[in-house]
């Protein structure tokens, strides 16, 4: 049972000692562990938060005193704070060589919290603990540590006999330090961190003293005429309190405007490519714009007086329209009428269309202008009485007043390739029976005339003309 139990004990001592290996390491929980010197706790507790930017990352985990010169206590810094930090928040890890932390009051009744700056990429992280005390953490050196003054502390000093012994001790500082100032001025910059930042900020600019001195002439210069236009100035501030007023009471539909902002964007990248292209490619176009601007422009000029002479023309018109409006309403059942007629007439516009075309195309005008011609001038004559009119009465079955239709007579023309035959077995058959009849029959003359010039026309014209 004893070796039993003793195996058990060395088990859970094993157990014990991995698992304090694993919470001192910089993974297995997560946890990123640092060991940061600083001059002194200022009376920090463990689970006192550590932040960054204001946002609490994790807790001080321990804390301890540098008593021997270690990898975790170098050179100068024994009888000092080590506090281990246990970082949570693996986005502000790890930390580097440029990182700082400050033990900062939380509260009026003492407590504190640790504020930490990881520092950036650009400086190498911190080196890890090999061994001794705080192994498997990582090592942030006194330098970069700042220990504040508690505000009770510094009221200590004007109480007695707390004042007269700070008396003492300045006194006795001044002996000791008369020819150490170099050392009283670092003591003084690693009491109060404010000291060397301060320092710092006076190098730089004392380094940029040219750039202030131009930096006060010019805002001489631009402050100037804002003392001039101070009246204005203080009106736009009041104007923008009024618009901010007015946009805060729009700030839901302020939010869902940003809200829609991306989608709105990401439509508008297609338009803007399309948009730069357009530019590009009318570049050309806009110098040769430019080019003709000056013509374009004394155009312009000569443009206003005839647009000023227009203007009165246009008024001019529209009064007339005016006037003319109830007479032009008056003619829409003229108009309708019209239209009704129109359309009426179009089929037998598109016959007298295709019937004038017909004539046009065979030259039946040409023919009928030769045979009104020739037919007058061969019918006409001249003698010493002066002019008379040729005549030649034809006599025919034909040229009687019939109601029924003759045998052999016809009023229409011939058509196909009988009409001209047709027309000389009529004009014969008319001969003939004048010859017989001529005295018998001489008002027949005027239907013998007739079909003499229905005749002729066939023959000038063609059959079907």
């Amino acid at each position: 049972m004893r070796r039993l139990a003793l195996i058990a004990v060395v088990l859970l001592a094993a157990a014990a000692t991995a698992a304090m290996a694993t919470a001192s390491g910089p993974s297995g929980t997560g946890t990123y562990r640092v060991r940061a010197i600083f001059d002194d706790a200022s009376f920090a507790v463990p689970g006192e938060q550590v932040r960054i930017a204001g946002a609490p990352v994790g807790s001080i985990a321990s804390l301890d005193v540098c008593v021997a010169r270690t990898a975790a206590c170098a050179a100068g810094t024994q009888n000092k704070a080590a506090v281990t930090l246990a970082i949570d928040d693996a986005r502000f890890t790890p930390f580097h060589a440029n990182a700082t932390c400050s033990i900062r009051p939380q509260s009026l009744i003492g407590e504190m919290y640790v504020d930490c700056t990881p520092g950036t990429a650009a400086a190498p992280t911190l080196k890890q603990i090999a061994r001794g005390p705080g192994k498997g953490t990582y090592y942030l050196p006194v330098v970069r540590t700042h220990s504040p003054v508690d505000f009770d502390i510094a009221q200590d000093i004007y109480r007695e006999p707390v004042t007269q012994r700070l008396a003492i001790i300045l006194n006795e500082l001044g002996t000791g330090l008369a020819a150490r100032g170099s050392d009283l001025n670092a003591v003084i910059h690693r009491a109060d961190p404010a000291l060397g930042y301060t320092d710092q900020v006076l190098k730089i600019l004392a380094g940029q003293n040219r750039e202030l001195a131009k930096l006060a002439t010019d805002s001489a210069a631009v402050l100037t005429p804002l003392a001039n236009q101070r009246k204005a100035l203080a009106d736009f501030i009041v104007q923008a309190n009024t618009t901010a007023t007015a946009s805060a009471t729009r700030a839901n539909d302020i939010s869902n405007s940003i809200r829609l902002l991306p989608g709105f964007l990401r439509q508008l990248k297609p338009l803007m490519a399309d948009l730069g292209t357009l530019a590009d490619q009318g570049t050309p176009l806009a110098a040769e714009l430019g080019t003709s601007a000056q013509a374009l422009g004394r155009e312009f000029t000569e443009l206003t007086p005839f647009a000023k002479a227009a203007r009165n023309a246009l008024i001019d018109l529209g009064a007339s329209a005016q006037q003319s409006q109830g007479s032009l309403v008056a003619t829409i059942p003229l108009a309708n009428r019209l239209n009704k007629l129109g359309t009426q007439l179009q089929p037998a516009a598109t016959k007298l269309d295709q019937l004038t075309s017909s004539l046009n195309t065979t030259g039946a005008v040409g023919q009928l202008m030769a045979l009104l011609f020739y037919g007058t001038s061969a019918a006409n004559g001249f003698d010493s009485l002066g002019h008379y009119v040729r005549d030649e009465l034809l006599v025919s079955d034909c040229t009687g007043f019939a109601t029924s239709p003759v045998p052999g007579c016809s009023a229409n023309f011939p058509r196909g390739s009988s009409a001209s035959a047709t027309s000389t077995k009529v004009s014969a058959t008319a001969a003939n029976a004048a010859a017989a009849a001529a005295p018998t029959a001489p008002t027949s003359a005027a239907g013998s005339t007739a079909n003499s010039f229905r005749a002729l026309l066939d023959y000038l014209i063609g059959p079907g003309g």
